[in-house]
């Protein structure tokens, strides 16, 4: 049982001001795996007011030494690296080899990717004359969600760090105790007082708190488009700076020279990842209406590669990651149902012997339109809709047809036709062939999909404000 009653605050971890704790459950098992405390207002003022009191010191830091304290995190980082897979594991319901292969290594690969581009950072440019220079931002709030406990806290709290601002975290209620491992590895490495500090609680009191707090000079947050609209006009009553990664419902474009085999093995692998629980997942399929017989059985034949079950286990596929959650993906399916999508491959209700944990089965329609509820709100779970073009156009056009645009993903192999795909989809970041994560890449979306860029250096400019000084002395 992991029971962390306690927040992080000006390097201590100190009992908070209220009572009230939240359970958290493992969503393979439905069992209880711990329990977080629940912060106050006052806890977060405290955190707040130690950020604020280190902001001086840390924001005057050498560059050398945030690189330094930087790669001492990566390597304790990957110190505690089986104990990291266990807890995200256990609070996610992430099979094993998801939470090693992506949970951690997307992790560690933010901290090292801060290090290596802070050496070479601009903080400071000559233009004619006058000099622009870039300095913190100040006390940056963090809010983060639950389905990248390591990826979206690290990229966050690494960007921050190597631009010198200090941080108070909020992490999700659901998954917290990836960030109080995070938290015990800034404390060993000797990050200073008060330049991290974690306050766990809910929306309600410690996220809104963060989003309004009049000594909070910048907001990042990632999670709904609902929340982010919240968050916005919170921040607007002192007008600081919000960075936010939304929703999305992202198009996978396969052409007509692809390989089907592959281009259904990639367009199943979006909905498996996760279990879906990832924003910038391909859910929506669209495929030359002349290849349609053809892709749905290679879509039968992939389907069972991704096997659902314990994450403990060598399964792909593990539970959604709460009752709630699981309770929404399933009136999305029956909603695809309704509307007369055709059930490809799963449904309602649980995969068959997984009567316990919140399982949900994969779920593939095809003859869906684009107007379809299905097909234009992020369901945020296993299920894919397939979406039919017959020219290029119109599959941009229907890739296009979106309130979202944080991700693309384009398969085939003409390089003119994928360059045309690639350029014409209204999105942050574009895929061609599977191509790899690169961490150093920018991260956000257009539209709706949020405001500003994660990840490298561009994750560090989202945390630096750009003065000009004119007239320095000769």
């Amino acid at each position: 049982m992991r029971n962390h009653l306690k927040h992080y605050i000006n390097g201590e971890w100190i009992e908070s001001t209220g009572s009230e704790t939240h359970e958290v459950i493992n969503p393979a098992t439905e069992e209880v795996i711990g329990k977080i405390s629940l912060g106050t207002k006052e806890d977060l003022d405290k955190a707040v007011a130690a950020a604020r009191a280190a902001f001086p010191s840390f924001s005057q830091t050498s560059r050398e030494e945030r690189v330094e304290m930087l790669e001492k995190i990566a390597e304790e980082y990957a110190n505690r690296k089986e104990e990291i897979i266990d807890v995200i594991t256990e609070e996610l319901g992430s099979p094993r080899k998801i939470s090693e292969n992506v949970h951690y290594n997307m992790g560690y690969n933010h901290f090292s990717e801060a290090a290596k581009v802070l050496k070479d950072f601009t903080f400071s440019e000559d233009r004619g004359d006058h000099t622009v220079v870039k300095e913190p931002v100040g006390v940056s709030g963090l809010i983060t969600p639950w389905n990248f406990p390591t990826n979206q806290t690290s990229t966050k709290i690494a960007s921050a760090f190597a631009a010198g601002s200090p941080v108070v975290l909020k992490p999700a209620e659901l998954t917290p105790f990836a960030a109080i491992i995070l938290t015990e590895i800034f404390d060993k490495v000797g990050v200073p007082k008060g330049v991290f500090n974690l306050v766990n609680g809910t929306g309600e009191t410690i996220g809104d708190g963060i989003s309004s707090h009049p000594d909070i000079d910048f907001v990042s947050f990632t999670g709904s488009a609902a929340v982010g609209e919240k968050v916005m006009k919170n921040a607007s009553e002192t007008i600081k700076n919000v960075a936010l990664e939304l929703g999305g419902k992202s198009p996978l474009v396969v052409l007509e020279d692809a390989d089907v085999e592959k281009a259904a093995k990639a367009a199943v692998s979006h909905i498996a990842t996760n279990t879906g629980q990832v924003c910038s997942a391909a859910t929506r399929t669209l495929i030359p209406a002349s290849m349609k017989e053809e892709f749905e059985e290679a879509l039968k034949n992939v389907l069972p590669k991704f096997p659902v079950g314990d994450p403990q286990g060598k399964n792909y596929v593990g539970p959604l990651v709460s009752e709630k959650q699981w309770n929404t993906v399933q009136s999305y399916i029956q909603k695809g149902i309704d509307e007369g999508a055709t059930l490809l491959a799963g449904g309602t209700g649980k995969p068959e012997g997984l009567d316990k944990g919140y399982y949900a089965k994969p779920t593939i329609f095809t003859d869906v339109k684009n107007d379809m509820v299905i097909a234009q709100e992020e369901i945020f779970g296993p299920v894919m809709c397939v979406l039919t073009y017959e020219t290029i156009d119109e599959a941009i056009e229907i890739a296009n047809d979106t309130v979202y645009g944080l991700a693309g993903y384009v398969f085939g192999n003409d390089g003119d036709t994928l360059r045309k795909v690639a350029t014409s989809i209204r999105a942050g970041r574009i895929k061609v062939n599977n191509a790899e994560l690169d961490p150093a890449a920018p991260f956000g979306g257009y539209k709706q999909s949020g405001i500003g860029r994660e990840w490298g250096d561009y994750g560090i400019e989202e945390y630096l404000e750009k003065k000009a000084i004119l007239g320095y002395p000769a």
